[in-house]
């Protein structure tokens, strides 16, 4: 019971939409109605500034990881973190404070991995900045990212032990799911990007000049 109690804390704390209130709170509006209509942190960067979009990352990255922590905090055994990641992960992706219209995960993964393996989390954030550089496109760094992550959960601890020491398989089922997931969310970015109308970065290679 006490476990349960704390998957649905989890959960809640997923939940906070952070775009959402920062918009309506210090901004005076709902970014759901502007850009791409997502809750998330790129739409926040792109409707309300790099100010609002920086600390709305920091928030997503801080429930995932906060979440996952629960059990260590709470002295919770027998469960692995990383169940209490998923929770705040469904909570970002379907939140109960606006109206199970959330963002697309990938934020709140990280904070996730964050606190369940911190080597494994640098890595990534450096992978997805390299991506990022290369494309200039957030939508596609992620995908790409997520893909690539996914894989090394398989095979990291025979070619690269650094970042994962032991097998885990909850990590790669769930990063498995994260990454069909974040694919989906994108769909409307894969055909943009097929098209070439994708919204670019100020940033990297393939940046948009103006």
């Amino acid at each position: 019971m006490k476990i349960i109690l704390f998957l649905f804390i989890a959960y809640l704390l997923g939940s906070i939409p952070s775009g959402v209130w920062i918009g309506q709170l210090f901004f005076k509006k709902d970014i759901r109605q502007f850009g791409s209509g997502n809750t998330g942190t790129t739409n926040t960067f792109r409707v309300l500034g790099k100010k609002a979009g920086i600390i709305v990352l920091f928030m997503d990255i801080f429930k995932g990881t906060l979440a996952t922590m629960l059990p260590l905090i709470f002295h919770l055994e027998n469960i692995n973190p990383l169940w209490f990641g998923c929770a705040a992960i469904l909570g970002h992706t379907f939140p109960i404070f606006a109206r199970f219209k959330g963002g697309k995960a990938v934020a709140t993964s990280a904070g996730m991995l964050l606190a369940y393996n911190p080597v494994f989390f640098i890595f990534s954030i450096l992978l997805f900045i390299i991506l990022l550089y290369i494309t200039s496109m957030v939508s596609l760094s992620s995908m790409i990212a997520a893909f690539i992550i996914t894989i090394l959960t398989i095979f990291a601890p025979k070619i690269a032990p650094f970042l994962l020491t032991t097998q885990d398989w909850l990590l790669t089922v769930i990063a498995v799911c994260v990454t069909f997931f974040i694919v989906f969310r994108h769909k409307d970015n894969i055909s943009r990007i097929k098209n070439g109308t994708e919204s670019k970065v100020p940033f990297g290679l393939n940046q948009t000049k103006k």
